[in-house]
């Protein structure tokens, strides 16, 4: 059904990218004015719609800042949340809003960081406050690489590196027959790139796409599987615990591909497993799905990923019989050393 309403929105391929192009013409010319704001700024973000891995870049970097005792915060867009507008999210003492008015995936980083993060569509308006706010003297901008009304130190594109490999195919054609929010040219405008391939080997970029990627400091990043947190206690398991288990896998997110693969390669069976679109608000009814679900199969927990398991924890009666579970994962480099000094180098 999505691929024929993809189609059938075709024609409006060339409207969404005249569009895109006017609008980075005027930036370009400076008629659209760039602004500055008192911090640093370090933007990650991509060109295509969902699934790189921005955001457990973002928690790399910001762990790494606050490591460091730097005065750094995270802001968001904050999408899908049911609020708009600016909102102070937390601060070094805690989480001061809901998962629902902020969105998830904000949500979890300032659960698991402790650190300030605000969410706002306007990201001048929400630096400024979030600088008034928490007095922070750095700032990452998850998802911003599109929203060029911010001035920034420092802009990382994040690509999938199983998207770069479909060269030829309808999901490198832009929006709405594709999933790209831009051409590749685009890279022009990024100081930094990283092909994030996730739990898969490492590939070689494909030669057609190449010469957009030229003169441009690369880096390679993949996902390692450190456990699994119990969502009730936020007790910590290792994988090995749930090897041989029957587990029913609930996951509402862009690319369920590398949740699924993640598991699978660490032995955790996935045969029994729920698929939802990202960023998904759960019902009572789908949670009562779920609970029926893990009882027809004699599922021993359920597996979720950290962003879902932000919004099944609200449903902690109707889990109060089952053990619930997400996978904890963590984004690392090829050369974390060379990037972390870019980063410290870009702050200092």
């Amino acid at each position: 059904m999505l691929e024929i309403l993809r189609i059938l929105f075709s024609p409006m391929v060339f409207v969404y990218s005249f569009i895109v192009n006017t609008r980075n013409y005027l930036f370009d010319k400076g008629i659209f004015k760039i602004k500055k704001v008192n911090a640093k700024i370090i933007s990650v973000g991509n060109i295509m719609v969902g699934g790189a891995g921005k955001t457990p870049l973002v928690l790399m970097i910001a762990g790494l800042l606050k490591r460091e005792q730097k005065k750094t915060g995270i802001l968001s867009r904050g999408y899908g949340r049911n609020s708009h507008g600016y909102i102070f999210v937390a601060d070094d003492t805690g989480l001061h809003t809901s998962v629902d008015e902020c969105g998830d995936e904000i949500y979890f980083m300032s659960e698991e960081l402790k650190i300030p993060a605000a969410v706002c569509e306007n990201r001048v308006e929400g630096a400024r406050q979030l600088i008034k706010d928490s007095g922070v003297e750095n700032i990452i901008l998850d998802d911003a690489f599109q929203h060029r009304w911010i001035h920034r130190d420092l802009n990382i594109v994040v690509f999938d590196q199983r998207f770069l490999h479909k060269v030829g195919q309808i999901d490198q054609k832009l929006l709405p027959l594709g999933l790209m929010r831009e051409n590749f040219n685009a890279i022009e405008r990024a100081d930094v790139v990283v092909i994030n391939r996730k739990f898969a080997e490492k590939k070689e970029i494909p030669v057609k796409l190449k010469k957009y990627f030229q003169d441009k400091p690369l880096f390679h990043s993949y996902y390692s599987a450190e456990g699994f947190y119990d969502v009730k206690n936020k007790n910590f398991f290792e994988m090995k615990d749930f090897r041989g288990q029957k587990s029913l896998v609930v996951c509402g997110v862009a690319r369920p591909h590398s949740f699924l693969n993640g598991l699978e390669i660490n032995n955790i069976d996935i045969a029994n497993k729920l698929l939802y679109p990202d960023h998904k608000n759960y019902s009572l009814q789908e949670v009562q799905g779920i609970r029926k679900k893990f009882y027809d199969t004699n599922s021993y927990s359920v597996l979720t990923t950290q962003k879902d398991a932000v919004k099944l924890s609200k449903f902690s009666k109707e889990f109060d019989d089952i053990d619930l579970y997400y996978l904890k994962i963590e984004l690392k480099l090829d050369e974390q050393e060379k990037f972390e000094e870019l980063i410290l180098n870009t702050i200092n």
